[in-house]
């Protein structure tokens, strides 16, 4: 910020709200008390306020985040007599604008914050209270109408410039109201088209009759999950969810918005780089009783619940308005222990003004009473930690109680322990022990269910998502895959990474292999074919992992994806070696190196830390990078001792090739498409990879070995050395949409070839 000169004034300005209403597609406008030093006696938008910076920098500017959400909230009340909830208020754009007025007295240097808050009809005039001091009167414009006053220069009007950044607001409105249902269904279908429904009808006569009575309580704790799950992603997450399902029926458009939103869990397309495909207005409408002055036969405000464009980084893990740099300078503040529950997997990070803001704004106070509370929060910005226990409190006892009375029925001695341990884990938020117990969990019902992933928080890839997956385990399949947890330790000893890295006790992975009978929480957009767990390293250190293989997913995948993948993008030379059994081997392979290689590490300072922790949020994309292409690494390793037949060699690469197509689908903001770019880029940047005239892709089978060792050797390193800025730098250069990779997903959409699929849970388990 410059200095004020003598007998000036420098503001900052911390929010512009504008009120829209849907039903007349107007703005309201106030206009500017005669008494303002700026502007007086000119209309302006909904309600904009400022405060005086004085020579605060950039850094203080950005630390009053918080004092701005509740200025811009505030505002309304004080000018207007409007108070409205947090939900109402949709972010647009945030922008520096800097002006001189008054013959030099008054210089506007400020950050703009823009909000947008969607009324269904207009607020009655006789509903507000204004500030006498602050504005004169206010009006409804059409915003068409608005916009071209503004264009022109109209003096009546506070000058925006309409051809830059304010005109993304009529931009967003002209857009968002334009569209009519039938081009918006045409979209909608073509996202939903990317998805294939899968009927699994899993037959559960192999359960005995208790373990059948335990099933229905545990997919009733898996439903609770569930909803943990939506309220992980984003604060309104579940009003949304609950709105689009209640009007799913209103029109083909509204079953359309329901179809695709259930896929996603959120109104962000996993496939589209989590782009937003509903807005607010598609969003769900709340009633405000008293939220202002009472109106004789006038119910309220009803107004549309905000979310923002772009998905929120944090998710639902951080306040809406920290970021790093915060979060890095508050952490360094906290001692050894506060540090670990702060980046640790099972709490949220909370803001005490925030949780406060609601009560501070209700009921409605005087001017006085409110002013002495905003000095009070203002300064009450500090995080704060908040177990899962305590924030999804209500849920989890729930859960937990659907789970001890499954425990009691179940006739598996092992299954009773883990359903136990994670009741108590949900409640105690201590999971060590619910963990250990499902490591050694051997029951023909398989039931993995809690937090576990970390894919949402974008942030620093800490905090842990809700799922339930639940099953039935597979023993020929389980038998037939034991040699991999069998070598895991001769493959650790044998990774392509200096000796120095390399554990001395990995401990041999279990894996299951089970057919999925139902899955619930973090299961959205593109569906898993395996995971390994726990990713708590304390017990990755003490036991290792466990993996759990879903076989029919695998089987579905292979069959309506990767399969006609490969009828459009492998040459037809190398189209024999498409096989299920080298793509589910490397499948397992891949969830078996997840247990290998770095984890605990030792910086080169020689301070102790974890890869996750070093790598933050690039950790999810280069571990999954790592287990693939270390898996190929291990395949060969393995085909080489004789362990595995060597006709599995060129099937295993071949398949591996149309897998990197089905991935990178994905997308590159999703950790397995972005990890699935870096390696194909790799190789083909190898010469291991060849795209061919006809646009269809082989493996040259005398640079494949080399370029995947060389490829695991860099990861690896990078992992092991918690070299955050080398990891950044190689995703940068690897992990991009190269051409090959455009040319090869290009020629898929005009063939189009589904993305993944969706699994339908029918039949028998609705005998539960």
């Amino acid at each position: 910020m410059a200095l004020a000169a003598m007998g000036q004034e420098i503001h900052t300005e911390r929010g512009s709200r504008w009120i829209y209403s849907e039903s007349t597609q107007e703005l309201l406008l106030q206009r500017r008390a005669d008494c303002k030093d700026s502007w007086p006696g000119q209309w302006d938008i909904s309600s904009a306020g400022h405060i005086s910076a004085g020579d605060s920098s950039l850094v203080s500017a950005r630390r009053e985040t918080l004092w701005r959400r509740l200025h811009t909230r505030r505002e309304l009340h004080e000018e207007l007599g409007i108070n409205l909830p947090k939900d109402a208020f949709e972010l647009i754009f945030i922008f520096l604008q800097e002006c001189v007025i008054n013959d030099g007295k008054y210089i506007n240097n400020e950050f703009n914050d823009v909000y947008l808050v969607t009324t269904l009809a207009p607020i009655p005039f006789e509903a507000f209270t204004l500030q006498e001091t602050e504005v004169s009167s206010v009006k409804y414009v059409n915003w068409a109408d608005y916009r071209s006053l503004l264009a022109s220069g109209n003096q009546e009007y506070v000058p925006y410039d309409v051809c830059g950044q304010y005109g993304k607001l009529f931009n967003i409105i002209e857009q968002r109201y334009k569209e009519n249902m039938e081009s918006r269904s045409l979209a909608l279908q073509k996202q939903l088209g990317r998805y294939v429904p899968v009927n699994l009808d899993t037959e559960l006569t192999a359960l005995s009759k208790a373990d059948r009575e335990a099933l229905s309580f545990i997919i009733k704790a898996s439903a609770v999950v569930d909803d943990i799950f939506f309220d992980q992603v984003w604060y309104s997450n579940l009003m949304l969810r609950d709105w689009l399902k209640k009007h799913s029926d209103a029109s083909s458009l509204d079953r359309l918005k329901w179809m695709y939103y259930a896929i996603n869990k959120s109104p962000w397309s996993c496939l589209d780089e989590e782009k937003a495909f509903l807005t607010t207005a598609d969003s769900a409408v709340r009633l405000l009783a008293e939220s202002t002055r009472r109106v004789p036969g006038w119910k309220g405000i009803e107004y549309r619940a905000a979310f923002p464009m772009v998905k929120p980084p944090g998710a639902n893990f951080y306040p809406p308005d920290m970021d790093k740099t915060e979060f890095e300078l508050w952490k360094g503040s906290l001692g050894d222990n506060e540090k670990e529950a702060a980046t640790g997997f099972f709490n949220v990070i909370k803001r005490h003004g925030e949780v406060e803001l609601d009560s501070v704004l209700s009921p409605l106070e005087s001017g006085t009473s409110s002013q002495a509370r905003q000095d009070q929060h203002a300064n009450s910005d500090d995080l704060f930690v908040v177990p899962f226990s305590q924030e999804y409190g209500d849920r989890l006892l729930k859960a937990a109680e659907f789970l001890r009375e499954a425990s009691q029925l179940t006739d598996s001695p092992s299954l009773k322990k883990l359903l136990k341990t994670k009741a108590d884990a949900f409640l105690s938020n201590n999971y060590y022990d619910s963990d250990v117990a499902w490591m050694e969990l051997d029951s023909k019902l398989d039931v993995t269910i809690g937090p576990y992933e970390t894919y949402e928080d974008g942030l620093f890839g800490y905090k842990a998502t809700f799922e339930a997956f639940v099953g039935i385990r597979d023993d020929t399949a389980t038998s037939q895959v034991k040699l991999f947890g069998d070598h895991l330790e001769d493959l650790e000893q044998n990774l392509p990474l200096d000796n120095v890295y390399k554990s001395k006790d990995v401990v041999a992975a279990p894996i299951r292999v089970i057919q999925l009978i139902y899955n619930a929480g973090d299961v959205k957009g593109p569906q898993t074919v395996a995971f390994n767990l726990p990713n708590d390293e304390l017990i990755v250190n003490e036991r290792g992992t466990s993996m759990v293989m879903l076989k029919n997913i695998s089987e579905a995948k292979f069959k309506h994806i990767l399969q006609p993948i490969a009828d459009v993008c492998i040459n037809m030379e190398q189209k024999e070696y498409i096989d299920f059994e080298s793509f589910y081997t490397h499948t397992v392979c891949h969830e078996c190196c997840h247990g290998i290689g770095p984890h605990s590490i030792i910086l080169p300072s020689g301070q102790k830390s974890t890869v996750r922790l070093e790598l933050q949020e690039v950790h999810s994309a280069l571990e999954e990078a790592k287990a693939d292409i270390v898996g190929l690494w291990a395949l060969r390793f393995l085909i080489n001792q004789g362990l595995l037949p060597k006709y599995l060699l060129k099937p295993m690469y071949v398949s591996f090739l149309a897998g990197c197509f089905r991935s990178v689908r994905f997308g590159l903001e999703e950790a397995h498409g972005k990890g699935q770019a870096l390696q194909f880029n790799w190789l083909y940047d190898k010469g291991a990879f060849i795209l061919h005239s006809d646009e269809t892709f082989s493996v040259d089978f005398t640079k494949v070995d080399g370029a995947t060792e060389s490829l695991s050797r860099e990861i690896l390193t990078i992992q092991a050395k918690g070299d955050k800025s080398a990891a950044k730098s190689l995703l940068q250069e690897y992990a991009k949409m190269s051409q090959p990779l455009c040319t090869a997903l290009e020629k898929l959409e005009r063939f189009q070839v589904p993305v993944d699929i969706t699994p339908i849970f029918t039949g028998k388990l609705s005998l539960v």
